[in-house]
């Protein structure tokens, strides 16, 4: 039974929870205006395919980029390394990227250290584009095709309508590219089923993660984004240790460290890997270790959030994170810490 101030951590709106109820609306505008440059640039690359991908990000965005990396290696058999900014920034190496398809994911697109791996990627002949929200950033004139997020201001230091419209940007690249219809009539419902996620009551998983210090987020192949974006939020937002992990990889041995003081949040979609998680969830319950299951996966478990239905496995993980947001508001301000201003941190974080 949720107490007072669990009821009061529901109820309360911060920027965080306005930014992330904003998401729909930014969304629809981002699918309207990009969708010319989409097409433009998806048309280039049917008639120059390349070899592979490289992704280029931090933080959110680069939860972000893995869930572009498994759209590009699961629908379209493109290979796409996720390359370490640090490989020219400070150790001046010039991976070899001729040709490559190269995706620099930011929202100020001022970081030195994306800055430089991108000029390395153009230099060495590579197709770069900037999924970016500042247009005017040294990162837009650095990339040659750049797709704006259309996200607008963003107070709260904690990203939430940005970092969906990059799955959304993302997506719509895919899409284009690869001229998939079935997935280009589902990118159109993709404002309604986020209106639809975020009106989602998660409610009922305050208690368990507001009282967890340490918890796994799982996700699976193109979820696994979204469990990575999760647990960020809970560390920044709440200070909760949270990991994300592939359900594939909790089996190799950390799922030992789980137990009555160490729950689970399991993100799901319904695709080819939801056998495997619903195994997963039927194991953890028999050992007794507290789960919070959302999306298409069943099987018994402490909480069972409820999902948008119908909804294309591409788009579900864009909707969990979207439920999401208003739950990790809320577990941050259940623990008594602000989810707009975490300590130590800055909107802008600029590495080398």
């Amino acid at each position: 039974m949720m107490t007072l101030e669990t009821n009061s951590a529901v109820s309360t709106v911060t920027a965080m929870l306005r930014e992330a109820q904003e998401a729909p609306q930014v969304v629809a505008s981002l699918l309207d205006s990009n969708a010319p440059l989409c097409r433009e640039l998806g048309k280039r690359l049917r008639a120059s395919p390349p070899p592979f991908a490289v992704t280029c990000a931090r933080g959110s965005s680069d939860n972000a980029a893995t869930f572009v990396k498994y759209l590009l290696e699961i629908h379209s058999g493109l290979v796409t390394a996720s390359v370490g900014p640090s490989v020219t920034s400070v150790y001046e190496a010039r991976p070899r990227m001729r040709g490559a398809l190269f995706l620099a994911v930011s929202q100020s697109g001022r970081s030195p250290d994306i800055l430089n791996l991108a000029q390395a990627g153009r230099d060495d002949g590579a197709l770069t584009v900037a999924l970016v929200n500042d247009t005017s950033s040294p990162l837009a004139s650095t990339c040659e095709v750049v797709l704006p997020l259309h996200a607008g201001p963003e107070k709260s230091v904690a990203a939430t309508k940005s970092f969906i419209a990059a799955l959304a940007a993302g997506l719509q690249l895919v899409a284009h590219w690869s001229q998939d219809q079935d997935l280009l009539n589902a990118l159109d419902t993709l404002p309604d089923v986020l209106a639809k996620a975020s009106a989602v009551d998660w409610s009922p998983a305050l208690p368990l993660l507001s009282d967890a210090d340490n918890l796994f987020v799982v996700g699976r192949g193109v979820g696994f984004a979204v469990a990575q974006e999760a647990a960020l939020k809970l560390k920044e937002t709440s200070g909760v240790h949270a990991e994300a992990m592939s359900a594939a990889e909790l089996m190799h041995g950390p799922w030992t460290l789980a137990g009555d003081h160490f729950p689970i949040l399991v993100l799901s979609q319904q695709d080819e890997t939801l056998s495997g998680v619903n195994d997963l969830v039927t194991k953890l319950n028999e050992q007794g270790v507290p789960v919070v299951v959302a999306g298409a996966a069943e099987g018994p478990a402490a909480v069972m959030l409820p999902p948008v239905e119908d909804v294309h496995p591409y788009l579900a993980p864009i909707a969990l994170i979207q439920s999401f947001y208003p739950l990790v508001n809320a577990v941050a301000l259940a623990r008594g810490r602000n989810p707009d201003n975490p300590p130590r941190l800055r909107k802008v974080t600029e590495t080398v």
